[in-house]
């Protein structure tokens, strides 16, 4: 009896790999690979297609701007008992099925998660807010499809900071990038990949300094 009941549990764990390895979707374009997977059986067909045509629409877009050197291969994962919007760690993005299945129109919640595999700042130099802005920026320059998941760059309230960081930091870079030096952003993201990344570099490229900076597009916040 023990031999049998041993041997119906392996009979279940090769079943169940089997059932992983054929969920798995593997799909190559131009020298980049996605492996998609998604343990969310409601997952709607041509809301995944769009979510792998966004992957290699914008991918090769951020990698040559940002960082060519940039890991080929990516997975997608749609997980069920993720309660967030998105997470990206070592090549993988997690998307929440929930937010999938609330904001299927959302698709460059993509693009702003693979910007930070592009990004690849390892134990970073820099803060948080930082990051979280660039990836914004990322999305508001390469977006596909930003107005019809109705996201844009927040209009500025007396309460916003630079460091507020996403949308409201995102909004900060590309003032910059129009009024004050353009191509600024992606010099800052290459100093935080190669960790040479501190405060004075906005003097050392502007004149002035974060909060001076800031006070500026506070007086001339239109984008």
């Amino acid at each position: 009896m023990k031999k049998i009941f041993t041997f119906s549990i392996f009979l279940m764990f090769v079943s169940a790999f089997s059932a992983h390895l054929k969920a798995q979707e593997i799909t190559k374009k131009s020298g980049y690979t996605l492996l998609f997977e998604s343990n969310f059986k409601e997952l709607d067909p041509q809301l995944k297609k769009r979510l792998i045509k966004t992957f290699f629409e914008v991918y090769p877009k951020l990698a040559k701007e940002y960082n060519p050197s940039t890991v080929k291969e990516v997975k997608f994962f749609v997980d069920t008992a993720y309660k967030g919007v998105a997470a990206t760690a070592d090549g993988k993005v997690t998307f929440s099925s929930i937010w999938m299945e609330k904001h299927p129109e959302d698709i460059d919640v993509v693009t702003h998660e693979v910007m930070h595999i592009v990004q690849d700042y390892g134990r970073s130099v820099g803060p948080g807010w930082l990051t979280e802005g660039i990836a914004d920026y990322a999305r508001y320059k390469f977006g596909v499809d930003n107005e019809g998941a109705k996201w844009s760059l927040p209009a500025l309230k007396p309460d916003h900071s630079y460091k507020n960081s996403y949308r409201i930091t995102a909004g900060f870079f590309a003032w910059m990038e129009k009024s004050v030096k353009p191509g600024i952003i992606k010099t800052i993201d290459a100093s935080l990949r190669d960790h040479t990344y501190t405060k004075d570099i906005w003097t050392k490229l502007t004149g002035k300094g974060l909060d001076a900076l800031w006070a500026d597009y506070v007086k001339n916040s239109e984008v």
